[in-house]
């Protein structure tokens, strides 16, 4: 388990789900049907977006949890004494509520028994927490802005939907948790995650140099085909071959010098003869 700065990680996995629909806002779709801004449709993003938990993973988030809860009541009470004066960081941990750490625990439950997949609806975080909606949905917008979680909104279609083309509709949202650097900075050493043995980071490094190195050697069509996928990724590879093929076609043909140095006698100037003759 390693602690998390928001918008890194899951943003690259979303972009590279192949298959992912997303929408452009919460306008009403030309279908009739209205779909939250930024949702993805179920379905096609959940592989790359879910992960099983590590083996504790889960309690070790939840005693971090409730200890950034009573960290957080001790520095609103330190600031409103005046005896210390809170830095951004400090002030987002005090954001932290009891409710919160509620919603948080059945979040975390629900990733222990169904390994990783969290998609509750607010109905069921509000009775398995006995909270209200409007409370579990702040104590979520809290959560998510401490970063101990990432929560993506989703859309299904409606398969006996009437009338022309497809129809949509909101679904519940995919959650994911986290132990955000802020939160593991702030903790006591004991609760943080063990540092990386050096032979470890070692070697990790010389694997990123050797990866540097082996996409400096690749060519132009091998680099598309890397990196980009589907039909714009055969026109680029298609594009990097003609490119590969020039430049091979003037390495191995090149204009020939007749006049070079490499014909001359050794020693001869540009008339051929002896410079000091």
């Amino acid at each position: 388990m390693g602690t998390h700065t928001l918008g890194t990680a899951l943003a690259a996995a979303l972009g590279g789900a192949k298959g992912a629909r997303k929408v452009r806002s919460g306008a009403p779709h030309r279908t009739g049907a209205r779909v939250l801004r930024g949702s993805v449709e179920a379905g096609t993003f959940e592989h790359v977006f879910f992960a099983p938990p590590a083996k504790g993973e889960t309690d070790h988030l939840l005693r971090a949890a409730r200890r950034i809860l009573d960290a957080g009541r001790q520095l609103r009470s330190e600031a409103r004494a005046g005896t210390r004066s809170l830095t951004p960081a400090e002030g987002l941990l005090t954001t932290l509520t009891a409710a919160s750490v509620r919603v948080f625990e059945e979040l975390l439950t629900l990733s222990r028994l169904n390994r990783g997949q969290v998609f509750p609806s607010y109905d069921h975080l509000a009775q398995a927490t006995s909270l209200g909606r409007a409370t579990v949905a702040r104590a979520l917008r809290i959560l998510e802005g401490i970063g101990f979680l990432v929560r993506q909104r989703r859309f299904k279609r409606i398969e006996d939907a009437e009338g022309p083309g497809p129809r949509y509709e909101q679904t519940s949202n995919a959650y994911r948790t986290f132990l955000p650097r802020i939160v593991a900075d702030y903790l006591p050493r004991w609760m943080r995650p063990a540092p990386l043995p050096q032979d470890v980071t070692h070697r990790e490094e010389t694997h990123a140099e050797d990866m540097a190195l082996m996409v400096k050697s690749l060519s132009c069509r091998e680099l598309a085909e890397a990196h980009v996928g589907g039909a714009l990724g055969k026109v680029l590879a298609r594009l990097g071959a003609a490119l590969d093929r020039q430049e091979r076609e003037s390495q191995t043909d090149t204009q020939p010098l007749p006049d070079s140095y490499i014909t001359r006698p050794y020693g001869a100037g540009l008339d051929g003869q002896p410079p000091f003759a």
